[in-house]
């Protein structure tokens, strides 16, 4: 079973898609949009990628607060997952993501990957982190697991 991650941001959706054997986190694209609430394309771009990869499930990050609690950006991946849901007539869950774009940064750091040229990456790897997390825990465990209700 194919797992897509997402990594929602303003303006980006970073993807990762894991093997066939839902045990590896792959980064995929990031894909652009000209603003918070231009959902359509982003939309139509992830239902061509659950085709092309046959993905039965999508796992998008949580931004929580430090201390657990959610705020804006929270609420926001929450809107996004509830209408992608609906969008994709998959089942899709929140998964913890806390702290994965400093980890994206700090790989790419680490990597060599110039500053200028991480945020080409960040996004995708952050989304790849996100995956790789439910995919080592999500599926027998709940610890990351978060509330669906959206």
């Amino acid at each position: 079973m194919r797992v897509m991650g997402l990594d929602y941001g303003r303006t980006t959706v970073g993807v990762a898609i894991s093997d066939s054997m839902g045990i590896t986190a792959q980064p995929v694209e990031t894909i652009h949009r000209k603003g918070e609430n231009k959902r359509r394309q982003t939309y139509a771009r992830i239902r061509e990628l659950v085709g092309e990869y046959r993905v039965e499930r999508i796992v998008v990050g949580l931004p929580l607060h430090m201390n657990g609690e959610a705020g804006e950006r929270a609420e926001k991946s929450r809107e996004f997952a509830h209408e992608l849901e609906q969008k994709v007539n998959l089942p899709v869950e929140m998964w913890d993501e806390r702290l994965t774009t400093r980890a994206a940064t700090d790989v790419l750091t680490q990597g060599g990957v110039s500053a200028s040229r991480q945020k080409d990456y960040v996004d995708k790897i952050a989304a790849s982190l996100i995956l790789q997390g439910y995919l080592e825990q999500g599926a027998n465990k709940n610890a990351g697991r978060t509330d669906n209700s959206y």
